[in-house]
């Protein structure tokens, strides 16, 4: 059978730095369209925007003057139903996540469900988040910027909020014993260039993309926009893993490739929409269209939706 081509991009994408950076949601899009579609598609866009911009981006949809536009990419009937996929994370959720699944022995998605919604009035507005860039902080080798915390006072901090009383305490109670787990996948980390690091959420958006467009047994390739972090052997880590479901992956300069533009459309506009549902301000219409697109396993807390 031949492969599929899905053109992807990303938005909000700060690697390892999943708190306190310059956005709060990655989105990772596909789209599945004609390289005639796609250049179709953005040629309506420009027309009805009407800019003279050279290279139109994500923020040119979301001003409001060109509100008409954006539910038109996004509305039932409109050039992406059907053809294009999502993937979002909520970061935040994503640092709580990996913290409860690498550190305790019976770490559930319950249990970090339970620790991100209890953690911020449990730990205080301070300790909290310090808590969660100390986490994220010893678990890269090279950490460029914001906190930086050796394992013996990260688990010191664990141990002194394990203490607190309710629900949020007593997970933290499972994690603070969790120093070989880190030492062992820190030494794997600088051994293995092929590892994907738990804080990363690249690689798992691009996995969920390749089995949303393979359902049916159709093989995918994947026409990407250049991403540093998609490294020659992550790529072959991901085909170990996706099996026949990935025949490839292809790197572009996204002004080479129309389809590789509505997927930037795509990913921007469902970065800063979720951004605003997650932080209260939604758009009750946007959020409505955004939903058909959305991966169902999105790493998405269902009490911040």
């Amino acid at each position: 059978m031949s492969p599929v081509e899905i053109a992807c991009d990303e938005s909000g994408s700060e690697g390892e730095n999943l708190v306190g950076g310059e956005t709060d949601v990655f989105a990772h899009a596909g789209v599945r369209l004609t390289p005639e579609a796609a250049s179709a598609c953005v040629a309506e866009i420009r027309a009805r925007i009407g800019s003279p911009a050279e290279e139109y981006k994500a923020n040119h949809l979301l001003r409001a003057k060109h509100r008409p536009v954006l539910e038109w990419l996004l509305d039932p009937g409109g050039p992406l139903a059907g053809r294009g996929h999502v993937h979002l994370t909520d970061k935040t959720f994503f640092a709580v996540r990996a913290a409860v699944t690498l550190l305790a022995e019976d770490g559930t998605d319950a249990m970090a469900r339970t620790l991100h919604r209890a953690g911020p009035a449990a730990f205080g507005a301070e300790r909290w988040p310090y808590f969660l860039a100390a986490f994220t902080s010893v678990l890269r080798l090279r950490p460029r910027r914001g906190v930086t915390t050796s394992p013996a006072e990260f688990f010191a901090l664990a141990g002194e909020l394990a203490a607190v009383p309710g629900e949020a305490g007593e997970i933290l109670g499972r994690l603070k014993d969790g120093g070989e787990r880190v030492a062992d996948y820190r030494v794997r980390l600088a051994t293995d260039p092929g590892l994907v690091p738990v804080l990363d959420p690249l690689v798992p958006a691009v996995s969920h993309t390749v089995r949303h467009f393979s359902t049916g047994g159709t093989p995918v390739a994947l026409v990407h926009d250049e991403q540093l972090a998609l490294t020659a052997e992550r790529v072959l880590q991901l085909k170990a893993t996706l099996g026949h479901r990935l025949a490839g992956v292809r790197f572009v300069d996204s002004r080479s490739d129309a389809r590789v533009q509505v997927a930037d459309f795509l990913a921007g506009v469902a970065r800063r929409i979720a951004s605003d549902a997650l932080n209260g301000r939604g758009d009750p219409r946007l959020t409505a269209l955004l939903k058909s697109f959305v991966d169902a396993e999105s790493v998405w807390n269902a009490v911040s939706s």
